[in-house]
């Protein structure tokens, strides 16, 4: 799935209570307080994926499943292939964004998607020039 107009998702500047109120939103209010008592806000949203949100508290595997794809959804990336070839075009940009977003500190901060796509067309140039 494309971002819109090449802006990040809105959800990483959620707070602890707007991931909970998301997840009571999507049907799911006894797992309100394993996001809001691990202190999950919309930067370690991205973190929660099908391996995580047993570590959490959440354990029921069609629960995992569907707030797993809802993560996904929510911040536009695609499904993640366990038997992709390395010698495919690299993942889409939103996913290696959020993968460089996920950390904390000041250059994670202040990265931006607008900035990201910068740097990362700035190598592909610099990759077509050595050819």
């Amino acid at each position: 799935m494309a971002p819109k107009c090449n802006q990040e998702p809105v959800c990483l500047t959620w707070s602890y209570s707007d991931v909970s109120s998301w997840i009571e939103g999507l049907g799911f209010p006894e797992y309100a307080a394993c996001f809001e008592t691990n202190l999950i806000n919309g930067r370690k949203l991205i973190l929660m994926d099908a391996s995580n949100l047993p570590k959490i508290g959440i354990t029921d595997f069609e629960h995992i499943k569907f707030i797993a794809k809802s993560v996904r959804d929510i911040l536009e990336i695609e499904q993640p292939y366990w038997n992709r070839s390395i010698s495919l075009e690299p993942r889409e940009r939103m996913g290696m964004f959020l993968e460089r977003k996920r950390i904390t500190g000041p250059i994670a901060n202040n990265l931006t998607y607008a900035k990201y796509i910068k740097e990362v067309e700035r190598i592909e140039r610099e990759k077509a020039r050595k050819k």
